[in-house]
């Protein structure tokens, strides 16, 4: 992830959102996110790394920024290479050190991801991260690797959530987002959910809700 792009804070950071893209899009994506926010989270410092590019199976093998190789889809489920999404958490988990070695409390690190990305961050999260986190936001995505697990360890059930969802998302559908949301409520996760009318998108009214919820978790972090 060495060609993050960094929305610096306003004020001396003290808190960092790091914001992953979904497949075939990049690193702007959430950069206009990232400055309607500021305003609100002057001290909150956002990093949107960027995908490699690499084959994507279901898309005939073509070449686009991809956190993983997707190998197939069937109904509420992804087939995916799970080396490469290793190799992309571990490149998630040296960026968080980073930021926690820069002075920045780890109970004031956000993951936030949308659709594949948004899968990344909950596998990092909830399988391989074992220190304080300050919340996860999960945009229109699913929890691959959930089934790996049976049960959280407790410093991971502490990690809010923010789920959000299209309910006309034709590329994952919303049941999907529900999953998550239901199983991290029965690993005694608190989840908030949101559901918006629309496709596999971002809404205005999402953004403001994104503002409030990362104006709570870091006013109480």
């Amino acid at each position: 992830m060495k060609n993050a792009l960094i929305v610096e804070a306003l004020q001396p950071a003290n808190a960092c959102v790091i914001w992953l893209h979904g497949l075939g899009a990049d690193r702007t994506d959430f950069e206009p996110v990232a400055r309607m926010l500021q305003p609100q989270l002057p001290s909150t410092r956002f990093i949107l790394p960027q995908a490699p590019n690499q084959a994507v199976t279901i898309n005939g093998g073509y070449q686009m920024p991809s956190w993983y190789d997707i190998l197939s889809i069937s109904p509420g489920k992804r087939a995916i290479n799970s080396e490469q999404l290793e190799t992309t958490t571990q490149q998630l988990i040296t960026l968080m050190e980073q930021q926690r070695d820069s002075g920045i409390n780890p109970a004031r690190i956000i993951l936030a991801g949308f659709s594949q990305g948004g899968a990344v961050v909950l596998h990092t999260a909830f399988l391989r991260w074992n220190e304080p986190l300050g919340g996860v936001m999960a945009l229109s995505t699913y929890a691959p690797t959930f089934e790996q697990v049976t049960q959280l360890n407790p410093v991971q059930t502490k990690i809010p959530t923010l789920c959000m969802h299209g309910v006309q998302d034709p590329v994952v559908p919303l049941f999907m987002g529900q999953a998550v949301k239901k199983q991290l409520q029965e690993w005694g996760v608190t989840v908030t959910w949101h559901d918006y009318p629309m496709e596999h998108a971002v809404c205005h009214e999402q953004i403001a809700d994104i503002g409030r919820w990362l104006s709570t978790q870091l006013k109480s972090a």
